[in-house]
């Protein structure tokens, strides 16, 4: 079995990174099968990072025919939240993967995480020590100077039981003792120096109610958490590659019959996109944002509600791929895939963001006709349908200018355009208010040149989109750009907010998105890929969030 793995690895594209090499080196006559974890904090929604963790542990378990577990490391009450757990659940499920009934608490462990404490302070491995945390930072040292051995160190295995028999009681205020392992204050890897296994926090939990006010760390959790659920590799990012010894450690003196290899990479980084939980939820709790799905979050519940898809999402976390080296990729990427994946599947409809009135004088008063267009140019199994046009229509302020400037070929006094699908028309004029702002633009149209036809021989190099003003649709279209900028003059790499990262318009469109549901795409022709809200529509009103523009810097290898 193990074999007929590495063999169907081998065969697959993108497996020649490390994580493979070592998967591939394990698997043998006493490791047929992996068994992964994707084990998140429930102290916040995930993001787009988070997203690569997933796509990579359910992805590895699926290449080499095992399993991955989905584990909620809720050993920290005073940050978690059900709601957490819940769209998280949600996060994985929508990106399509499946824990089956792997669901997992660490919570649910923590009675053998009780007894594991135990069995290290009987073997004089572990003891009670009542330092401040101010105090154990003090005795801890520096990378270049040992650290020193707490005054409550050597204290005697009953004592030590008897004390945190006591903490685990309820006896004690939170911070006045702790549970620490007793490795080496000497270690030049700090992490070694004797670290805190548990503390006392009177906090309630979201599934253990107040049964427990002592809560085990992360480093000392987690490995027994793998252990537990005999995981053979704990894939992580490279902030653990100094706890490794330490988790290493813990399974060796737990007990636990499982032996998990830790393996990092490097976490995914991206231009102008905040990876942080805690800057994130500050956003939210500061109300600069809609909430853990604004469309602007780099989450993926807020991914969702701006129309992403996860075949996107799936398709940038290959192509990112996985190393130990630091690096920052360009958030330009995540765009190319959105817009390859919605390019050949989107409708495409006209849409005028910010509209200006075109009357064309010659056309029939009261007339309107039916243009078949295509639904997506390249996808002709999307078939055409009837865009209505009359003497009235909407185009994009953009698209004209009274005074042209050089190479513009648009529509201007005298000059001849092309309306997608429809006719040719010249300018013959304008209105204009009484500040002389600009309220119409009068045309005249060319009956002879309907839907590209009698042309010959005539040069006219702008094709505008339009929407025809009688049976025009009222939309809020809502236009995006990075939420945070990366601030080259900060040294931290902290990010500031950007005051341009939402425009909202008040759009129209032609009536092919009239029945739109929440969730609906389509491609706003020359404007960008959309979706409708999911949160703001109505049946009443539709609210449009621009997904990606149709262009981007990235430029994808040759």
């Amino acid at each position: 079995m193990a074999e007929e793995a590495k063999t169907a690895a081998s065969e697959l594209s993108g497996t020649g990174n490390f994580i493979h090499t070592a998967i591939q080196e394990d698997l043998g006559d006493n490791l047929t099968k992996i068994h992964t974890r994707f084990p998140p904090e429930p102290n916040g929604y995930l993001h787009i990072g988070h997203a690569k963790s997933i796509c990579l542990n359910f992805g590895l378990a699926k290449l080499y025919g095992g399993k991955c577990n989905l584990r909620f490391d809720d050993t920290n009450p005073t940050k978690e939240d059900v709601e957490y757990v819940d769209s998280i659940k949600q996060d994985v499920k929508w990106l399509g993967f499946d824990w089956e009934d792997r669901l997992f608490f660490a919570s649910s462990y923590f009675d053998t995480f009780y007894e594991v404490a135990l069995k290290l302070i009987k073997e004089g491995l572990a003891y009670v020590c009542d330092l401040s945390a101010e105090e154990m930072r003090q005795y801890r040292g520096t990378l270049n100077a040992p650290g020193k051995q707490s005054p409550y160190r050597n204290r005697s295995v009953e004592e030590n039981l008897d004390l945190f028999s006591r903490m685990k009681a309820g006896e004690f205020p939170d911070g006045s003792h702790t549970l620490r392992a007793k490795i080496d204050m000497a270690s030049p890897n700090i992490n070694m120096r004797d670290p805190v296994l548990y503390r006392i926090a009177h906090a309630h939990h979201h599934k253990t109610g107040d049964a427990w006010c002592i809560y085990p760390m992360y480093d000392f959790a987690h490995p027994l958490e793998d252990a537990i659920e005999g995981i053979t590799h704990s894939i992580c990012t490279m902030e653990f590659e100094d706890h490794r010894p330490l988790y290493d450690w813990v399974v060796a003196h737990s007990g636990l019959p499982a032996k998990p290899r830790q393996i990092e990479f490097a976490r995914l980084s991206m231009t102008n996109t905040v990876m942080s939980k805690r800057k994130l939820r500050a956003l939210v709790e500061e109300g600069l944002v809609d909430g853990w799905d604004d469309p602007r979050m780099p989450t993926i519940s807020g991914l969702r509600r701006r129309g992403v898809t996860p075949e996107a999402i799936r398709d940038f976390c290959e192509k990112i791929g996985v190393s130990k080296a630091i690096s920052k990729v360009d958030s330009s990427l995540l765009d190319y895939c959105i817009r390859d994946d919605l390019k050949a599947k989107t409708p495409v409809v006209m849409a005028v963001l910010r509209p200006l009135k075109v009357i064309i004088e010659n056309y029939p008063e009261g007339q309107t006709e039916l243009l078949p267009i295509e639904n997506n140019p390249e996808t002709a199994s999307l078939g055409t349908r009837q865009v209505p046009f009359g003497r009235e229509l909407y185009i994009e302020q953009e698209d004209f200018m009274e005074v042209p400037e050089k190479k513009f070929f648009r529509l201007s006094p005298g000059k001849e355009v092309r309306l997608k699908g429809a006719y040719f028309i010249t300018c013959t004029g304008v209105d204009k208010d009484a500040n002389g702002n600009i309220t119409a633009v009068r045309c005249t149209y060319d009956p002879a040149t309907k839907s590209g036809s009698g042309f010959e021989g005539r040069k006219v190099k702008g094709t505008l989109h339009w929407v025809n003003a009688s049976t025009a649709v009222p939309i809020t279209t809502r236009l995006y750009e990075a939420m945070l900028l990366d601030d080259p003059n900060d040294p931290n790499g902290d990010m500031v907010m950007n005051p341009n990262s939402l425009e909202e318009l008040s759009s129209v469109a032609e009536p092919a998105v009239k029945e739109a549901k929440g969730g609906d795409r389509f491609q706003f022709m020359r404007n960008g890929y959309f979706c409708a809200d999911t949160k703001d529509s109505t049946a009443d009103h539709l609210v449009f969030n621009r997904i990606v523009a149709l262009k981007s810097a990235y430029k994808p290898a040759k």
